[in-house]
């Protein structure tokens, strides 16, 4: 799954996360509000004030996409079961991952950015706008669905 971060930088080592941060998100849309306020958090804790305004905004589309598009309509879960929609915060020396995983494996859907006057349909536009690079990548076994990911480049530290 790591593969297509690497953007012109060199290989990435999963053992090399320097920062890792993970949350459950509830099936409703409040849960956006609870994903920005962790990434704030998360973010504050780890110092990486750099790119704080655009993180929290991709993190904003990724959740919503996902509460939106890839949990079944009409099907309440219950307290035991596990949360449908998991935020992923991982940060390398000069590059930071979201990574949103929802149950679904249907293919993100990019809408038309030069319609600026619809409701919806522009989320993975500003992902796209925001980020570096952004993908998704279905996930196997027993969780199944799908990854849906975003890429910032950090400054280095020097």
């Amino acid at each position: 799954m790591l593969e297509p971060l690497r953007q012109g930088l060199p290989p990435l080592d999963p053992a090399a996360v320097s920062n890792a941060a993970s949350c459950a998100l509830p099936a409703r849309y409040e849960a956006v509000r609870e994903a920005r306020a962790f990434t704030r958090g998360t973010l504050q804790q780890w110092h990486t004030d750099e790119r704080f305004d655009d993180i929290c905004l991709v993190v904003s589309e990724l959740v919503t996409n996902a509460l939106r598009h890839a949990l079944p309509s009409g099907s309440p879960r219950l307290p035991d079961q596990s949360p449908a929609v998991r935020l992923h915060l991982m940060q390398w020396t000069e590059r930071l991952v979201c990574a949103v995983r929802d149950p679904s494996q249907e293919s993100p859907v990019a809408g038309e950015p030069e319609d600026c006057a619809a409701e919806s349909g522009r989320g993975l536009f500003l992902v796209d706008s925001f980020s570096d690079s952004w993908g998704w990548h279905p996930m196997t076994g027993a969780l199944g669905g799908k990854v849906v990911w975003a890429l910032f480049r950090l400054p280095a530290v020097r």
